[in-house]
């Protein structure tokens, strides 16, 4: 099962839960949500640039201290495990990413991808 398919089950939303996969800035997502996946994208990708200024949008976006807290755990923790099978060559599992071709053709390029 793909983390879309978990996240659509649980959420009761297939069509967000697999928009998210290919790039949550196109996803019907509440406010407090796509803050807080810019703040996930940030801490991931450019963890030097994080800074108070990151932290101070997550409350005034309505997020509690500790709440900003167990995602900033959350997000490194993933950071990590991702980075321990990359780094040892794991493949993910059938299901847990789409092909390189659906990402591109579904934004992917936005981040960085080169056809």
């Amino acid at each position: 099962m793909s983390h879309a398919q978990d996240f659509g089950r649980e959420s009761g939303n297939n069509r967000v839960a697999q928009q998210l996969v290919y790039d949550y800035r196109t996803a019907e997502l509440r406010f407090e949500d796509r803050v807080l996946c810019d703040y996930a994208v940030k801490l991931t990708l450019t963890p030097g640039q994080v800074d108070e200024t990151d932290v101070t949008v997550l409350r005034q976006t309505g997020f509690t201290d500790q709440q900003i807290t167990v995602a900033a755990q959350v997000i490194g923790y993933f950071n990590y495990i991702n980075r321990i099978a990359d780094g040892l060559g794991v493949d993910p599992q059938d299901g847990m990413q789409p092909s390189v071709e659906d990402w591109r053709a579904a934004k992917g390029r936005d981040y960085g991808v080169s056809r």
